[in-house]
């Protein structure tokens, strides 16, 4: 499928990209909701949504999988462009600039701001985690120490804490920056909102010397 533009418009996320992302959405949304029903009795009524407890248990972990592997193939096309640099660093001191919507201020950052790589490590190292406890935890084909298993849950929910908290500020910050829901439905930007935000990558991809 190829992926068409209009006059104006860059390309932000080829069809296959945005198809693999709406996957781990979709994975993720599913992991969230098993595993609160899971975790403890008064959210056990979304295991309804699976067909009961025991469904729940048993998808649970063949999500979480589908879920990782799906993100790995991602990461594998994103992580060269979610390195920090200088021009993020420079980016961070001035939060409050960003928080207040003063953008004309801020230094021309690539494809990614130092927040959304920021956020992108935060997922990575939250995968890694659930997957080594999660695999800890999957009883039915590991047999290990009820101690080690019980530290593995901890973890486990620690982990998926502090990654459900980093997917609502993404969804958050997508929602709030106008054009960036766009940009992973149809995969493409304008170019005003391209040089607004991301104004490295907009001269990258256009080769505009604008000022």
């Amino acid at each position: 499928m190829t992926d068409e533009r209009k006059a104006g418009e860059i390309l932000r996320y080829p069809y296959a990209t945005r198809v693999n992302h709406w996957i781990v959405a979709i994975c993720f949304v599913l992991l969230a909701l098993s595993g609160l029903a899971l975790f403890h009795p008064a959210m056990f009524w979304l295991a309804s949504l699976f067909g009961g407890g025991p469904w729940t248990r048993i998808l649970h972990p063949f999500v979480g999988i589908a879920w990782a592997i799906a993100f790995v193939l991602l990461a594998a096309r994103l992580w060269r462009d979610n390195f920090l640099d200088s021009a993020d660093r420079q980016w961070l001191r001035r939060i409050g600039d960003v928080l207040d919507n003063r953008e004309e201020d801020l230094p021309a950052v690539g494809k990614y701001n130092a927040g959304q790589k920021l956020l992108f490590w935060v997922i990575v190292l939250c995968l890694l985690g659930l997957v080594a406890t999660g695999l800890c935890m999957w009883r039915a084909y590991f047999a290990l120490p009820v101690e080690f298993v019980r530290l593995a849950s901890v973890l486990h929910a620690l982990f998926a804490t502090v990654l459900i908290c980093a997917i609502i500020v993404h969804v958050y910050a997508a929602i709030w920056v106008k054009g960036s829901i766009r940009a992973m439905t149809r995969g493409t930007v304008g170019y005003g909102w391209a040089w607004k935000h991301h104004r490295s990558w907009f001269r990258a991809m256009t080769g505009a010397q604008r000022k």
